[in-house]
């Protein structure tokens, strides 16, 4: 079987489809486990490790303080970046970040900043002086498809452990004072989810698609929730859809959010 596999791929996952099953037993819309674990870098001000099947994202943020930009002085900053490096798939290279690398980092930034997942002026110690700004680093240190569905949701996870000290700031004489002892959660506004699916055919989509089943399919999309919102469809070209299969992976889509949400704040509470 493993040799069939090798030499006709295509062929040996369409006799398990024909049947509305994937070889590692799944159903068609059926999504991967998903495991969070959360505070795990002790020199981060937050972190999350977030595996969905053998898929596996590291998220860690460190904060700083700084002047913000003179066209937005009430804002702090956000800043995310995701990494992909030869050790999660042999697909990528030592050297300069991947265009696939580049392309998450964009995307995941762009979402966040539509969204206003976090609120940017919450940030702020003192207009025009001093604000936070949040470095967050998102590495994939196993690569199994849907990886960008792994990294949206430990930078979620991981948010939602960040803790600011209480800083106070004096303009007269320029000082500012770090009180380590008094944390202030970060203002999260909303909460949005990743789901990937994966366009085979024209008939059949695959939802949480692994790796080997992204590389055999004609498309892939991607659907962005936050609770019942729609905040974004990505499909990078491939198979035409319908608006009736479009649909359906958005309800699915808003089913798969409210579970893995329910995940994080489950591990939030056992932490």
């Amino acid at each position: 079987m493993d040799h069939y596999k090798s030499v006709h791929p295509l062929k040996y996952y369409q006799d398990y489809l024909a049947h509305s099953v994937r070889p590692d037993g799944r159903g068609l819309s059926k999504f991967r486990n998903v495991s969070i674990n959360i505070n795990s870098i002790n020199t981060a001000d937050g972190s999350a490790i977030v595996r969905i099947g053998n898929s596996c994202a590291v998220c860690g943020f460190k904060a700083e303080l700084g002047p913000p930009k003179p066209e937005c002085p009430e804002n702090g900053f956000l800043l995310i970046n995701v990494d992909l490096p030869p050790l999660c798939s042999s697909q990528f290279r030592p050297g300069p970040p991947s265009e696939k690398a580049q392309v998450l980092t964009a995307y995941i930034n762009d979402i966040v900043s539509k969204s206003r997942v976090v609120d940017l002026k919450s940030l702020c110690i003192c207009v025009d002086k001093l604000v936070w700004t949040l470095h967050c680093d998102i590495i994939c240190t196993n690569y199994d498809g849907a990886v960008i569905d792994a990294c949206f949701s430990s930078f979620i996870a991981a948010l939602q452990t960040v803790k600011l000290p209480k800083v106070e700031y004096n303009s007269e004489i320029n000082t500012t004072s770090v009180d380590e002892s008094c944390r202030i959660p970060l203002n999260i506004l909303c909460k949005p989810v990743s789901t990937s699916f994966a366009v085979f055919d024209e008939d059949t989509i695959l939802a949480d698609p692994c790796a080997e089943e992204e590389s055999l399919s004609l498309g892939l999309l991607t659907v962005v929730v936050a609770g019942d919102e729609l905040c974004s469809i990505h499909k990078p070209g491939g198979a035409v859809l319908s608006d009736i299969q479009i649909q359906k992976c958005i309800s699915e889509a808003k089913a798969r959010a409210k579970w893995v949400n329910n995940v994080i704040t489950s591990a939030l509470q056992q932490s």
